[in-house]
């Protein structure tokens, strides 16, 4: 299966911060839409970084209260790690597993198509499960009947 499999059933969305917000602005968004990060991006369609929970968090030992007032470049993580809709999940797992990221912005003739979190991979591979295991079960009942 592919990534775009993930977002026909997740949607498109991509919630985003500017580079030059205050982290305060993007820690709010965060907790308004219940999510772990934000795609960091000036244009909205190119992605520059990612700022997760985890980045503001970390940051907090050093920054104590002068943290909300930094800008949201001066704690995200650059270098982006991208994929397109049509990589396969296990070589998203695979590549999450590897560089230790739980966020992937999804690009598409060079823009932002969607993101996907590693709860998106998670819940897809147990809704895979769950169905094979009823396929399975539908097969041994018909063979015992």
């Amino acid at each position: 299966m592919y990534v775009e499999t993930i977002l026909k059933t997740k949607g498109r969305d991509v919630a985003l911060a500017k580079p030059d917000e205050t982290v305060a602005e993007a820690a709010r968004r965060l907790a308004d839409r219940g999510i772990g990060a934000l795609v960091v991006s000036a244009d909205g369609r190119t992605p520059i970084g990612i700022l997760s929970e985890r980045d503001i968090a970390r940051a907090v030992a050093e920054h104590g209260e002068g943290l909300a007032a930094l800008s949201v470049r001066s704690l995200m993580s650059a270098g982006v790690i991208t994929c397109t809709p049509e990589d396969t999940i296990d070589s998203l797992m695979a590549t999450m597993t590897e560089r230790r990221i739980r966020h992937l912005p999804v690009m598409r003739d060079g823009r932002l198509a969607g993101v996907v979190s590693i709860g998106d991979v998670v819940k897809y591979r147990l809704d895979e499960m769950e169905q094979e295991t009823e396929a399975l079960r539908e097969y041994i009942g018909g063979a015992i009947a």
